[in-house]
């Protein structure tokens, strides 16, 4: 307990009388959705993760995004488990300082990976429509593996002020240690330029390419002479673009309007925290919300990914198959032989074709 830090009350953390809202969001609702989440979204994002090793055999541009993408949810679900116990055990952290800061900093840096990578097969798409030649050399195959660790990068130096920011409180009046919340925590003085920064940075910046490269595509299609179009670019920009909006608009925008309005409602009335329960309560509610982005993330490589999503598709329907009563197998066996599609090698991820996606 050497690195326990005994300070003021936090009400959020210390005050679990339940005929309050953030008590019982925090001890019942959030291991709910959390449990729920890792029961669903781990398979999920393990099959995935199969898929692209196992059955994938040309990788693109946008299935390297979508691989990482699939990375950050697995990683992130693997240390859920220890904000499940934490929830389930009344708050009560009793793993020490350094878990505590890297499960925060974990759930931090996960989000922003989530919107990096969202971003970048969105950029793709506009390269490979706008600029199709130019793109061989902006995101040829090892410019797309160095993005990729930069984002990796970027967002754990994003991340690490709140592994600083977070700390192992000792409630007054017993010996229970929370592992504190750097955004439900009295003092703003750091909290809140840091989430306006994150804001801006990592949520305002990504969601205007997203949009200044949606408009340009659109433009540019429109703008070409009518011809046929083989490849469906409109309908497969369409499918990117819509999916990137929708979990911009249900994910993304909630969570950080939630987060900075709880941090300002300290910063506005720091003497009176009754003043912050409604927003303290809002952003635990998107905490659990946005936990769903686990559970999504796989449905939105199938929707916007042609090869991806049929190889999904069909490593899950033959692991129906194995249930009893089920009579896909011979459906799934007999399309198999006829697309010659069977089980294929893996490309290794920095040896990627040199292809538009």
């Amino acid at each position: 307990m050497g690195n326990t830090q005994v300070q003021s009350p936090e009400e959020a953390f210390c005050d679990l009388d339940t005929h309050q809202g953030l008590p019982v969001v925090q001890l019942y609702v959030m291991p709910s959705f959390f449990l729920t989440v890792l029961i669903l979204g781990l398979p999920l994002n393990l099959l995935s993760l199969w898929v692209f090793f196992h059955r994938l055999r040309r990788w693109t541009r946008s299935t390297v995004f979508l691989f990482n993408l699939t990375l950050a949810d697995t990683s992130w679900l693997l240390a859920l488990p220890y904000l499940i116990n934490y929830h389930l055990e009344r708050l009560y952290w009793r793993l020490g300082l350094p878990l505590c800061a890297a499960v925060r900093m974990l759930y931090h840096n996960y989000f922003y990976l989530s919107i990096f990578f969202v971003t970048c097969i969105s950029v793709d798409r506009y390269l490979a429509i706008v600029h199709p030649l130019r793109s061989l050399v902006l995101l040829g195959r090892r410019q797309t593996c160095l993005l990729c660790v930069a984002v990796w990068v970027a967002t754990l130096v994003l991340s690490i002020p709140v592994a600083s920011m977070s700390l192992i409180q000792t409630c007054p009046g017993s010996n229970r240690t929370v592992c504190s919340l750097y955004i439900l925590m009295s003092g703003t003085g750091e909290s809140l330029p840091y989430s306006l920064f994150c804001s801006i940075v990592g949520f305002l910046f990504p969601l205007l390419s997203i949009c200044y490269c949606g408009l340009r595509s659109v433009r540019e299609l429109r703008h070409r002479p009518c011809r046929p179009d083989p490849h469906n670019k409109q309908r497969r920009l369409r499918r990117v673009l819509s999916a990137a909006l929708v979990l911009f608009a249900l994910f993304y925008l909630p969570y950080h309007l939630s987060r900075n309005a709880a941090i300002a409602m300290r910063a506005v009335y720091p003497a009176d925290p009754a003043s912050w329960r409604q927003a303290d309560l809002a952003f635990a509610l998107e905490m659990c919300f946005c936990s769903l982005i686990t559970c999504v993330n796989p449905l939105f490589s199938c929707f916007i990914g042609r090869q991806f999503r049929k190889e999904f598709h069909d490593t899950f329907a033959v692991m129906l198959s194995q249930c009893p009563g089920t009579q896909v197998a011979s459906v799934i066996s007999k399309r198999t032989r006829m697309t010659g599609q069977g089980m294929s090698t893996v490309t290794p991820v920095c040896a990627l074709p040199a292809s538009r996606s």
